[in-house]
């Protein structure tokens, strides 16, 4: 398994909206399964895929409110899917799979950040069962749909918050240590990032791409549902007054902007020969050492790009792979 962190110059930046990068790309009788796209970042991925021709399937554990998110976007259909649930999880499979339609792209969209200390049914923290291991079963439940497409994407959507945490593959559920909402929403994103690598290697021979992205930072998302004004100010992500900060070039991204790159990773020709890799800014991120991520975590925050060793590293991914599979049975 090998990874390429080497950015192409794109030609997009942080400013780049999602409808900027996809210009000229027509979808028309291609197919893609949007999670969490109903509301912020995926509604706007699922909106503009659309928008170009595709035909877009949007996962919802509440679908009244997802139908109602996405009552002026034609053609969008809502499916029942609850990435908590492995029963709903297969169920929505198992119902896109006999529709026989193949699966061009798949944006694992969906995600929960910095919640208090929660487990599903089986005991499973609930932002690495969330953002990772629901999405690992989505993917292994889809990937007939994947192969049938004969050349297919799937893009999860990350953050540089990997940089909190690599994945605690000795105790990723918190069962004998403390627990700490921002270690565990870093290891979900890892996790991610992972993922992509792992799926990429073991998928490209069946034409599946994987790719994992940083999309900025967007206030206007659900994502902020458990932090006070105080956190996001001291994320340097509000101002005094409590107003959201835009500035592309540190990562401070409207809703379209921040759509950007999961829109650029799905259809990019750029990346037509490139996977396992991941992104920020419309195109791919470069390494970043361990002292500068130690450096983000604790405070600084800078906005340069840039992905931790520990989370494109061969050996993990595929350890975390394992771990998936026997979690999700």
């Amino acid at each position: 398994m090998t990874t390429v962190q080497e950015p192409l110059h794109s030609g997009f930046d942080g400013a780049s909206t999602a409808e900027d990068v996809i210009e000229g790309i027509d979808l028309t009788g291609k197919v893609a399964v949007v999670t969490g796209g109903y509301s912020g970042i995926g509604l706007e991925t699922a909106r503009v895929l659309r928008a170009v021709g595709a035909e877009v399937v949007v996962p919802a554990r509440d679908t009244e409110r997802a139908a109602a998110a996405l009552k002026g976007v034609d053609g969008i259909e809502v499916e029942a899917m609850d990435l908590l649930d492995p029963a709903s999880i297969d169920a929505f499979a198992a119902r896109f799979l006999a529709s026989g339609r193949p699966l061009h792209i798949l944006v694992n969209s969906a995600g929960v950040m910095a919640t208090p200390l929660t487990r599903d049914a089986r005991g499973y923290e609930v932002q690495f069962a969330t953002n990772h291991l629901g999405h690992f079963q989505l993917v292994a439940r889809l990937r007939p749909a994947l192969r049938r497409a004969g050349g297919a994407r799937v893009v999860s959507v990350s953050s540089w918050g990997h940089r909190f945490s690599p994945v605690l593959f000795d105790d990723p559920h918190f069962e004998h240590r403390a627990y700490d909402r921002w270690i565990a929403y870093g290891q979900s994103k890892t996790a991610n990032i992972l993922f992509a690598l792992a799926l990429d290697a073991r998928g490209r021979a069946d034409g599946i791409r994987a790719y994992a992205l940083h999309p900025g930072s967007i206030v206007d998302t659900n994502l902020k549902k458990y932090l006070a004004d105080e956190d996001l100010r001291a994320a340097g992500v509000l101002d005094a007054d409590g107003r959201p900060l835009l500035d592309p070039e540190r990562q401070l991204k409207t809703v379209e902007q921040g759509a950007a790159t999961s829109v650029w990773c799905a259809t990019s020709p750029l990346l037509a020969e490139r996977g396992g890799v991941y992104c920020e800014n419309s195109d791919i991120a470069p390494p970043m050492s361990a002292e500068e991520g130690r450096e983000w975590a604790v405070g600084t925050r800078t906005a340069k790009a840039g992905v931790l060793a520990y989370a494109v590293d061969p050996v993990a991914a595929d350890r975390l792979w394992e771990l998936s599979e026997r979690l999700t049975a």
